[in-house]
């Protein structure tokens, strides 16, 4: 109160989850004076996001920080092997890349995470995490997961829930609509960034990538991100959807003014129309499918299906 009480302008508290009791304070002295503004920065949790929003609500906007954008760099290449972090990607090379990656990851478990309160051994932490690398894009299955781990599912899910809440991991949310049909309901999961996801598997370049059997996911995981980062979308509304047969798969739906839209990801030279985009379009009376894909020429496939360059994403909120 003593430092606080007499501020004026904006005032920024970085590294916040260290002094999570701040709010309360915050809360006070804005009611005390409207006119007070604060820019908190700091590691995100979903902890500290509810204890936020329980003492500040009607007082409080958040923004999730992302790493950087392909519409923030010139080497797309470069991004998708190393990541977002700015250190990562300005690295001199991909063996300085790697290594702050991988010190960044240490860090992360022995100190970040303490700081939040949460008492997980970091070797365990780690193990899980790289696990999870491994399982990148695909349904998750927390009792096979379990299994191969030897634990709970109890436990599994307060892991996963750590990491999504320090938004290291996604887990995209199934789309289920009323279609009369059995559909999948388990999120997929990913990696959130690129850089992360290729240093746990011990990738240090972009060779290595191209011969690793998870290439199409970790392509998939980065677009996805990419993608939901251009369209603005919160966590709650971006989804996948897949029929529980199998028959069809979209790797992003998503809602605008009240129309779905669809995303496909390909890492291919030149996608062609499929059956399981015909579906989706039919099935879930789409607007619009995009197919993203690594080239550099958009075009069309068809009636609502375009085919556009991750490098062109933005065109998707503009349409």
């Amino acid at each position: 109160m003593t430092a606080l009480e007499p501020l004026q302008g904006l005032v920024a508290i970085d590294e916040i989850q260290r002094l999570p009791d701040l709010f309360p304070l915050m809360r006070h002295l804005v009611d005390q004076d409207p006119r007070r503004r604060y820019l908190v920065l700091g590691s995100a949790s979903r902890d500290l996001i509810r204890q936020g929003s329980e003492t500040l609500a009607g007082r409080i906007a958040y923004h999730v920080l992302g790493g950087f954008r392909i519409g923030d760099v010139e080497d797309q290449q470069r991004l998708w092997t190393r990541g977002g972090f700015p250190r990562s990607y300005l690295a001199r090379d991909d063996s300085a890349s790697d290594r702050w990656r991988s010190q960044y990851v240490t860090t992360f478990l022995e100190r970040d995470i303490p700081q939040l309160g949460i008492r997980v051994p970091a070797p365990t932490l780690r193990r899980f995490w790289t696990m999870l690398a491994h399982w990148h894009g695909q349904i998750l299955n927390s009792s096979e997961l379990a299994t191969s781990f030897g634990t709970s599912d109890k436990t599994i899910r307060h892991y996963l829930e750590i990491l999504e809440g320090a938004f290291m991991v996604r887990l995209l949310q199934p789309w289920v609509p009323n279609l009369g049909k059995r559909m999948v309901k388990s999120p997929k999961i990913y990696l959130r960034d690129s850089g992360i996801f290729h240093g746990l598997l011990r990738l240090r370049n972009f060779d290595q990538i191209l011969s690793h059997p998870k290439l199409g996911a970790s392509w998939e995981g980065f677009a996805l991100e990419q993608c939901v980062q251009a369209l603005g979308l919160e966590s709650g509304e971006a989804h996948f959807w897949r029929p529980h047969d199998g028959s069809a798969e979209l790797d992003l739906f998503f809602l605008r003014g009240g129309r779905g839209q669809g995303v496909e990801f390909k890492f291919a030279d030149a996608p062609t129309l499929t059956r399981s985009m015909s579906r989706a379009i039919e099935l879930l009376e789409l607007e619009r499918l995009w197919v993203v894909y690594p080239g550099r020429e958009p075009y069309e496939l068809g009636d609502r299906i375009s085919v556009l360059p991750l490098a062109m994403v933005g065109r998707m909120a503009e349409a």
